[in-house]
């Protein structure tokens, strides 16, 4: 059988309710401040935000990358600029330009 028998004094007894008293004290106040309305907004919006500033920072992250690599494609490792490439591109935007005016003029004409 377990011994019962309790050889604290009163003082020790009352010393030992009292420290309970304030540890529960202690842990239905953090209980209330959880549960509290305005910390579960606070939470959800935390969230919220640090949800948006990983998509927006992945977004820019693959953004500079296809940036460097198109950069990659008309400038050297010295940053020179590869006119073999350049040339050709802007050949073809030029002719795109014109198309685009010619078709403009037939439409108003």
């Amino acid at each position: 059988m377990a011994d019962t028998s309790d050889t604290r004094t009163p003082a020790q007894i009352e010393a030992d309710i009292k420290h309970r008293r304030d540890v529960l004290a202690e842990t239905l106040d953090e209980i209330g401040v959880r549960v509290h309305p305005k910390t579960i907004v606070g939470d959800a919006k935390a969230k919220v935000v640090s949800n948006v500033d990983r998509t927006l920072g992945r977004a820019y992250v693959g953004v500079n990358r296809v940036v460097s690599d198109v950069k990659g494609q008309f400038v050297d490792g010295a940053g020179a600029p590869r006119l073999e490439r350049i040339v050709p591109v802007a050949v073809v935007a030029v002719g795109l330009v014109g198309l685009l005016a010619l078709g403009s003029r037939r439409r108003k004409g």
